[in-house]
């Protein structure tokens, strides 16, 4: 792991979120350790592959990067053989967190990998809000963030367009697409996978990468 990607996860842990937004890499959780460590070996694998395209969607969801620490992933991935770009699965160093058991796959996590398996097309996967934000009291539930915790994400996807030789950073959805612009960022937009988003999204990415 190289000092900035260590760096960077360091200081996603350290965030204090307010009630609804559960920074699931927080240091004072033990378990917490898996989800750092995994987000760490996604980060150095995808410094091996210098994408030069970020997407910056929404926030995680609580059966997706909630449990794995991963961008757009969810429990099956890891538990699979590695996907299509030689990522995730059984032996490339990520552990699931004993809470995953049982947990339904999220179908978002899924779409998207298999989009960019067809477009044969590795980007580096984000959020504007890199912590769970859920109803309160409600921690199985997703919530879109406001626009102050997307704020609080915005030092974190800036920072990846440092550690990584990104060009192109676009917006997957409204929210990143408000928050980017927030914080100055004129940036393309495309479709977010979810609630049947498939075919737009995969229309966007195809338009941008012509």
């Amino acid at each position: 792991m190289t000092s900035s990607i260590e760096d960077f996860v360091n200081r996603l842990g350290a965030v204090k979120t307010g009630p609804g937004c559960n920074n699931f890499f927080d240091h004072s959780v033990p378990a917490n350790a898996l989800r750092r460590r995994n987000l760490a070996t996604y980060l150095g694998d995808m410094l091996d592959r210098a994408p030069r395209v970020l997407l910056v969607g929404e926030a995680p969801g609580f059966r997706g990067m909630r449990i794995t620490g991963v961008p757009f992933t969810n429990r099956t991935m890891f538990q699979g053989p590695p996907n299509s770009f030689g990522m995730f699965g059984s032996g490339q160093g990520y552990v699931l967190p004993p809470e995953a058991a049982g947990v339904a796959a999220e179908p978002t996590a899924t779409v998207m990998w298999e989009v960019l398996a067809e477009l044969d097309f590795l980007p580096l996967l984000w959020s504007a809000c890199p912590w769970h934000t859920h109803v309160p009291e409600q921690p199985l539930s997703n919530r879109t963030p406001t626009p102050a915790e997307a704020a609080l994400g915005t030092p974190f996807w800036q920072a990846l367009t440092e550690i990584f030789p990104v060009e192109t950073v676009v917006a997957v959805g409204n929210v990143a697409h408000t928050s980017l612009r927030r914080s100055g960022m004129d940036v393309p937009k495309i479709r977010h996978p979810a609630h049947g988003g498939r075919a737009r999204f995969k229309q966007g990415l195809q338009e941008l990468l012509t």
